[in-house]
């Protein structure tokens, strides 16, 4: 069972840009594509835990800023020849507020 939290509006994340929720399940981050997408992806590079949240956003993509390992938004999974992935988290909308699950994708 999902259990939604109002995470904030849209307009509070910069486009390309993100936010940290902080869980008892760690930190989440909240990305902001260029073409107003969200998404919501372990804070955690799986490569040497860098800060996901404080990477580039280039399309649906966000670059680890220790490095430069890319990150698909949607998947979590790490761009070959990388490999790797972090947990992602269901993220909804109701008109401009973002809801997000605690309970991970599968």
């Amino acid at each position: 069972m999902s259990n939604w939290i109002e995470i904030g509006t849209l307009d509070e994340i910069p486009q390309l840009g993100a936010r940290v929720v902080v869980t008892d399940k760690g930190n989440i981050a909240i990305f902001r594509t260029a073409e107003d997408k969200v998404f919501a992806i372990k804070d955690e590079c799986p490569h040497k835990q860098g800060p996901l949240s404080q990477g580039l956003v280039h399309g649906d993509k966000v670059a680890c800023p220790l490095h430069d390992w890319k990150i698909q938004l949607d998947t979590g999974i790490a761009v070959a020849p990388d490999e790797g992935c972090v947990a992602t988290y269901p993220i909804k909308m109701d008109k401009d507020i973002i809801m997000l699950s605690l309970t991970p994708n599968k």
